[in-house]
């Protein structure tokens, strides 16, 4: 047995700090390769509307060099409106034949019939933004851009009966953003205060847990643990802690990271049923992974009125690097009420910060007031997320809702349910199998798999005799394997947080032998220590 890491106490790391840690191990047999499988970035990405973005950069390109004809090459000046949508469909026929041009066509046709929209300001909007010559107008997010992101989630965030009239969007640099514009505009718009209790949905995203714990916030957590026994779910008894009166906040992340499993049907009306009697409870849910599930439903569609969505782009999608997503608010909620009804002192206060972007800055809508905090107030002339980003988000978004018959969506599900299965099938245990779960990760149990491979009594020693972190560095010495510890994400239960999103599924046979062959070596460890 190698060494035990914990006379350093990594334990205190994030978990994706601690990776680099377990890189380093994974990585100090020079001739062994490493298989990194603690973090969720996706090695598989969407091409159609990449190609379509780029053949549309072309177009643009050459309607800006057509206003300054006469100057000399390389300098262009703001594409001519006038006669644009037939120089654009000009441009499809004579070019057809190259990657994504078709798909631009149909994008077209499907703006204009099935989402109503005008066309014509849809390839203006779309010029501009994807040559990036103007500041972000409005700020918040394109106008067109977000009507059709608007439908996007209607359609993959199950918003069942809610029009997109009645909600607004703010595009953000990704999820990571989202999560930190809203913690700063909660907290400057008095709706969290220090000492504060809010309620976090375990196992989730880092973040959440280790940013309401920051001298900036000093929020008190309360967990609200989901039950590894019963699929992941959260109980009906821990659900009813969010009726205590004092929680100001419940945040969580749907379907959830690590476990990857949505919400069922049963908690999503228990929630509802919370929210009647705690109505002024604020619900921030994470639904990146929410297009990875069957039927699924957010919160937003449940208690809309009380409830922050954010979503991104980045993993569905392959768009880590492009820095993609949105908050949702809808126009009629508690927030902004709340807002309305502090005292008179902090609404002057407010009044005051935001006075330079109004004569009525009462007025102004928390969401918008997270556009100018996003840039410090003072900034908020130049906020926005870039228009190529959102450029390529509205092609992303035209992408899944014209694909009528879900390839994409069955092709990705496929990929990571086939590594699912090879990783379990080769550490020779059963494969869980639960209609709630989208397997963007795993959750791999150590207690349990030590149980179902060598009995009870093995994995009590391995408990009893083994940190679970220095499990982990051991799987990286020895296998070149990088977990990340499920700990770090509010899991109770010793376990080892597993992507399913960024290897191969070769490499995910590798993972389930190595990992295999490492519990063989520990229950001879075992079997010597009874001698």
């Amino acid at each position: 047995m190698p060494k035990k890491n914990s006379d350093v106490n990594y334990s205190k790391l994030s978990p994706f700090e601690l990776k680099n840690k377990l890189i380093s191990l994974a990585q100090s047999v020079t001739d062994r390769g490493m298989l990194n499988a603690g973090r969720g970035n996706p090695n598989f990405l969407a091409t159609i509307p990449r190609q379509g973005f780029f053949q549309f950069g072309l177009f643009a390109l050459e309607e800006s060099e057509m206003s300054f004809s006469f100057i000399p090459e390389g300098v262009g000046g703001y594409p001519l409106r006038h006669d644009l949508i037939e120089r654009f469909s000009d441009f499809i026929r004579r070019n057809y034949d190259r990657p994504g041009v078709p798909f631009l066509g149909k994008a077209l046709s499907y703006v204009r019939d099935q989402l109503g929209l005008d066309s014509n300001i849809f390839i203006q909007e779309m010029t501009n933004a994807i040559l990036g010559c103007d500041y972000p107008t409005p700020d918040r997010m394109l106008s067109i851009s977000e009507q059709i992101i608007k439908t996007y989630l209607v359609q993959e965030m199950g918003m069942r009966g809610i029009s997109t009239n009645n909600f607004d969007l703010f595009a953000v640099e990704g999820g990571t953003a989202a999560i930190a514009y809203i913690f700063n505009s909660l907290k400057e718009n008095k709706l969290i205060k220090t000492g504060d209790k809010i309620a976090i949905g375990a196992p989730i995203f880092t973040p959440y847990l280790e940013i309401p714990e920051l001298n900036d916030y000093e929020l008190v957590e309360v967990m609200v643990e989901a039950d590894a026994d019963n699929g992941w779910q959260y109980p009906e008894k821990e659900l009813r802690k969010l009726e205590d009166p004092s929680i100001k906040a419940f945040f969580l992340v749907n379907p959830s990271n690590p476990p990857s499993v949505k919400i069922d049907d049963r908690s999503l009306d228990i929630l509802s049923d919370i929210i009647k009697k705690h109505p002024d409870l604020i619900v921030l849910t994470d639904d990146v992974y929410g297009t990875f599930a069957d039927n699924f439903r957010s919160l937003f569609s449940i208690c809309p009125q009380n409830t922050i969505l954010v979503y991104s782009f980045s993993k569905y999608f392959g768009a880590t690097g492009w820095r993609l997503g949105v908050i949702a608010l809808t126009k009629d909620n508690i927030l902004d009420k709340k807002i309305a009804h502090l005292l008179a002192k902090e609404k002057a206060e407010l009044n005051q910060r935001y006075s330079s972007l109004t004569l009525e800055p009462e007025k102004i809508k928390l969401i918008d007031r997270m556009v100018a905090d996003s840039r410090a107030v003072g900034l908020n002339h130049t906020a926005g997320l870039s228009t190529p980003q959102q450029a390529q988000m509205v092609f992303f978004a035209l992408f899944e809702m014209m694909d009528l018959q879900h390839h994409y969506k069955a092709m990705i599900k496929s990929l990571i349910r086939r590594r699912h299965a090879a990783l379990y099938n080769h550490l020779d245990i059963p494969q869980p199998d639960d209609e709630n779960s989208v397997d963007y990760y795993t959750l791999l149990d150590l207690e349990k798999i030590s149980q179902q491979l060598y009995g009870k009594d093995f994995a009590q020693w391995i408990m009893k005799t083994q940190d679970p972190l220095d499990i982990l560095f051991h799987i990286a010495s020895e296998t070149g394997i990088v977990l990340l510890p499920g700990k770090g994400f509010g899991v109770l239960h010793p376990s080892a947080r597993a992507s399913l999103a960024n290897l191969y599924e070769y490499q995910y046979v590798a993972i389930g032998k190595a990992i295999r062959g490492l519990a063989e070596k520990y229950y001879q460890e075992y079997q010597k220590s009874k001698k």
